[in-house]
């Protein structure tokens, strides 16, 4: 039996020109594309490490909102921090997203080339 795919869809959701959907409902899981510090059309928008990783977590709140859940619901979260000198400052904004009990949670560091600083992406259980 196949399992039917939802795109998340809505006027919150930010978009992009890339061959994506920003977020797919698949049975009891929302799973929410790589989010980066974009505007609502997808154009980068370059700022601090800060405005950059709250703009991200942003984005991936108003998919994970568009789909009717919150990111309480989330099970997984999965970072990309560009410079190894922003770990302490993503561990504290990430406080702002997350609460006990923490979603499981990876992070890789310097894997996002030059012109990003922060990307997340996220599994939400519905």
């Amino acid at each position: 039996m196949r399992t039917k795919k939802t795109v998340v869809t809505g006027s919150e959701v930010p978009q992009s020109h890339l061959p994506f959907s920003p977020g797919i409902i698949s049975g009891n899981y929302l799973f929410v594309s790589g989010q980066a510090s974009v505007d609502d059309k997808g154009v980068i928008v370059i700022d601090t490490f800060a405005g950059e990783c709250r703009r991200s977590f942003d984005n991936l709140k108003r998919i994970v909102e568009a789909a009717g859940a919150t990111l309480e619901e989330a099970v997984q979260v999965r970072n990309y921090v560009g410079k190894a000198e922003d770990i302490t400052e993503f561990n504290a904004i990430y406080r702002e997203y997350f609460k006990e009990p923490f979603p499981a949670r990876t992070t890789l560091v310097g894997c996002l080339g030059n012109v990003l600083k922060f990307e997340v992406d996220a599994v939400i259980a519905l």
